[in-house]
């Protein structure tokens, strides 16, 4: 039963920030790149950032780059999104996903249960 479990959601006002934390179950995470994704109401999924397997690579979206970074610890099996700076704009459920390489090809092969990040007044 190979989960990712997600955490560190929540309410926030704009120009606060949150750490999300994905969190592999039943399997290692340091085989994969991990990504982020998030969707918005009524919106596509998008990629947010990714990071290769040995944390030696990332990549942004231009719409948090220099505002949120991706980072893991392999010994806690563990991923994790800081979000700085947050904007009304990155209000969606955020879903953290397996890739199916140990680069970030763009193919998940696992997905997360998602965890809803609000950015309000």
């Amino acid at each position: 039963q190979l989960q990712l479990v997600e955490s560190g959601g929540g309410l926030v006002q704009p120009g606060g920030s949150l750490r999300l934390s994905c969190a592999g179950s039943e399997f290692t995470l340091d085989y994969y790149a991990i990504g982020w994704f998030r969707q918005a109401p009524g919106k596509e999924r998008e990629g947010v950032s990714c990071i290769s397997s040995s944390g030696g690579s990332t990549n942004y979206a231009d719409s948090v780059k220099g505002r949120f970074t991706i980072s893991r610890d392999n010994a806690k099996n563990t991923v994790y999104l800081q979000m700085n700076s947050l904007k009304p704009e990155d209000t969606a459920v955020y879903y953290c996903a397996a890739d199916r390489k140990d680069y970030c090809s763009g193919y998940v092969v696992y997905w997360g249960q998602g965890t809803q990040v609000t950015v309000s007044s």
